[in-house]
């Protein structure tokens, strides 16, 4: 049976924060627009308060949460727990989302106020604000063994940050965000620092989805639609 709450209740916490991995969910405004569930690893993500929980966004090739949550008059996001071993659970946490993007002062001011180690490859902190938490049973989630974290992305930014502090400008993470963080699959704006810096810079962006839904086109076409319609 569900249970719902307004805000994260202490009884959850210890809960919550053992738990290895969680998983995001968040969608564009557009009807055509795709939604995107996000999964996460690592012990990178934090409660401030009953209606604050916050967790570090890694650097990958797709940048859709931060597209979703850049996009004016969205923010909607929805962070998953479940349990793989123990009593059977999963918790919900509903709220609006907002990237504090790596190399702000904002982002430098989070870390230090909340004690958040850093990591190379770290892209931003992404911080909600709760205003619904369900728990509900997870009867037909399956045990797993947890074995480990993995560790091949951590090492893969350390090589890459080491390489351009030696000085290989190629391996600049402003490069790597401006070309893979740039946009979305629907077109979207993605890492704010990413989309400056390859307008900046005369950077084409990743090339993502095949077909009519190439980078976006169904999601622009429809935005002019929307518009020459109103």
């Amino acid at each position: 049976m569900g249970v719902y709450y307004e805000t994260i209740p202490e009884s959850l916490r210890p809960w919550i924060l053992d738990q290895k991995m969680l998983w995001v969910a968040t969608a564009p405004l557009s009807p055509d627009g795709h939604i995107n569930i996000s999964p996460k690893g690592g012990p990178y993500f934090g409660i401030i308060s009953p209606t604050k929980f916050w967790f570090m966004d890694l650097t990958g090739s797709g940048v859709e949460t931060h597209a979703h949550l850049h996009e004016p008059g969205n923010a909607r996001i929805c962070v998953m727990f479940m349990a793989f071993e123990g009593a059977p659970r999963i918790i919900r946490l509903w709220g609006r989302g907002r990237p504090i993007e790596n190399g702000t002062e904002e982002y430098e001011k989070f870390v230090k106020e909340n004690h958040v180690t850093t990591i190379p490859g770290s892209r931003s902190i992404i911080l909600l604000d709760v205003h619904q938490v369900a728990s509900s049973c997870g009867f037909s989630v399956p045990f797993y063994d947890f074995k480990g974290y993995r560790t091949r992305l951590n090492e893969h930014f350390e090589k890459k940050e080491k390489a351009f502090l030696e000085g290989k400008e190629g391996e600049s993470m402003d490069k790597y965000w401006a070309y893979k963080s740039q946009l979305s699959v629907d077109g979207l704006p993605g890492m704010k620092r990413g989309y400056e810096y390859a307008k900046k810079n005369g950077i084409k962006p990743l090339d993502k989805f095949k077909g009519p839904l190439a980078n976006g086109l169904l999601n622009r076409k429809s935005a002019a639609k929307r518009v020459l319609t109103l």
